[in-house]
């Protein structure tokens, strides 16, 4: 008691911590520095400064004198804690050198070393524990007894006096060994549990650490793809700018000259004309009719409608009308095209994952177990005949796209073939149904060695120089645009399909001998310029 009565001496009566650089007033009250600087401040408006312990009252804002010998005991206190610390739970009998106590007497009150153990009271009343600072928590706070027993009504640990006489009298109690066996089943199931948790949740954050770095990257690549872009688009510019600007100043010195050429005979004409009205104003103005008769000048005059310089002049003006407007169509041509380059940079499409259905294949060509290879078969397929199957030599895909960009990629092994994308009201059997050769079907195509695209069984002839055999199907819903490209180094767009898609639209493959294999995709794709 003595030992808690001179530990309360020891706390500041501000913050109720122990002392930390004491300080005294001139009333003998000591304080934390910091504690009665912050109290001093909050007077300072008032101009009356008093002790927050005695309420001793200062004319003015009073000096804080070191408390030199409390600072000391505290430094001491400080040191003692630290070595205790360091040490353990020190020995309460051993006086010159306390040594690590090993048990704890709760009758007592005391910690023992190993000396003072051996001849400590062997009692039942004086119950050994492990060493432990705080021995008054270990006994009951009524009785001041020792806590032996657990109240599992009231969750409260009691003395033998509390469950004989006290207020857990009839309750249902354990021995405190017991109870706290039972509470440590419950936590280590609850350590269990939040151990599955917490694993379950490192994994989370594992995977959006993943998903957060991929989207990081994924937006640091967006920003170089697009950073590049507008680099290209303002060469593209600068460019376009120049060459312009160079065609212009070429076709000003173009029309120029001869302009000038034309303005400088002109001139001549005008000057001769003149002379010639000056002369026939002077021979109008005579009153000699002989004179006038026998002018020599006269036989060159001629009717000014009779001249064919103005047939000159008038076609010249509409050669250079013709000029200025193919002038301006080439450079209206060339910001289209560039438009249309920037577009396509910034378009971007997804990969779509195309599966082919076994249902809608017939007999005559075999589908790979991957469902993405097609080929013509040597021996009929055992499939049933149903009305979706077709009965020539394709098949669709079970994927659909009613909306988005997509595009899909192929790889042809054949002589003949067909590959595009039709909606799934095609008919499947008869001439009809062929892709291409209804509204409802768009396709590209191989046929004697020539390439075209078809729709409603219109064709349109493409170039013959398509030396890949690699080819991109490329689908944008929204706009009504369906468009093949040849995957070459550089691609190459070959034709774009416009309409207004009414239905949800599937791949389709059509052959006759040899394979198409459907690719594998990457992640997006820039559309080039078409």
């Amino acid at each position: 008691m003595a030992s808690s009565a001179l530990r309360a001496e020891l706390d500041c009566s501000i913050c109720l911590s122990t002392y930390t650089d004491p300080v005294m007033l001139r009333c003998g009250h000591n304080f934390c520095r910091v504690c009665i600087d912050r109290a001093l401040d909050t007077q300072d408006e008032s101009g009356v400064y008093s002790c927050p312990e005695c309420r001793s009252k200062f004319p003015e804002r009073p000096a804080l004198m070191r408390d030199i010998a409390l600072r000391n005991i505290m430094e001491d206190l400080r040191l003692a804690k630290l070595t205790q610390m360091e040490i353990g739970i020190l020995c309460t009998y051993c006086v010159d050198f306390p040594g690590p106590a090993v048990k704890s007497c709760l009758h007592c009150e005391a910690s023992l070393c190993d000396k003072h153990l051996k001849v400590h009271s062997k009692s039942p009343e004086h119950v050994l524990c492990d060493p432990s600072t705080d021995l008054e928590k270990r006994k009951c706070s009524v009785h001041k007894k020792i806590l032996e027993y657990y109240c599992t009504e009231d969750d409260a640990c009691i003395c033998m006096s509390c469950s004989l006489i006290g207020e857990h009298q009839g309750h249902k109690i354990e021995s405190v060994d017991e109870a706290s066996e039972k509470k440590k089943r419950n936590l280590r199931n609850v350590l269990q549990k939040l151990t599955t948790k917490r694993e379950e949740t490192e994994e989370r954050v594992q995977s959006l650490e993943k998903r957060r770095r991929k989207a990081q990257e994924k937006a640091s690549g967006e920003t170089k793809r697009v950073t590049a872009l507008f680099i290209d688009i303002r060469r593209r510019l600068d460019s376009l700018e120049k060459k312009v600007l160079s065609e212009i100043s070429r076709q000003r010195k173009e029309k120029l000259l001869p302009m000038t050429a034309l303005i400088h005979n002109l001139e001549i004409k005008k000057a001769e004309l003149s002379m010639k009205m000056r002369h026939i104003e002077e021979l109008c103005n005579m009153t000699d009719p002989l004179t006038v008769l026998q002018d020599p000048d006269t036989g060159d005059l001629c009717d000014p409608e009779e001249g064919g310089g103005d047939e000159d002049t008038g076609g010249h003006d509409r050669q250079r009308q013709d000029v200025d407007d193919r002038d301006v169509a080439v450079i209206s041509d060339r910001l289209r095209d560039l438009i249309t380059g920037i577009n396509s940079g910034i378009y971007v499409v997804v990969p779509a994952d195309i599966l082919l259905d076994v249902n809608t294949a017939p007999n005559n060509i075999r589908i790979s177990k991957d469902l993405k290879t097609v080929t013509c078969a040597h021996q009929k397929q055992n499939r049933p005949e149903t009305a979706e199957r077709f009965h020539y030599h394709q098949v669709i895909s079970s994927s659909r796209f009613a909306s988005g960009r997509h595009y899909w990629d192929v790889e042809i092994r054949s002589g003949s073939w067909r590959v595009g994308m039709c909606y799934p009201s095609i008919d499947r059997r008869g001439h009809q149904s062929v892709i291409g050769f209804n509204k409802k079907s768009w396709s590209l195509r191989r046929y004697d060695n020539q390439y075209s695209v078809l729709h409603d069984s219109e064709v349109i002839r493409l170039p013959d120089n398509i030396p890949s055999d690699r080819f991109r199907i490329c689908l944008d819903y929204e706009a009504g645009q369906l468009s093949f490209y040849e995957l070459c180094d550089p691609i190459r767009h070959l034709h774009t399909f416009t309409a207004t898609f009414t239905e949800p639209l599937h791949a389709a493959l059509r052959l006759w001998g040899g394979c198409i294999k459907i690719l594998q995709q990457s992640s997006y794709w820039e559309k080039p310029s078409t």
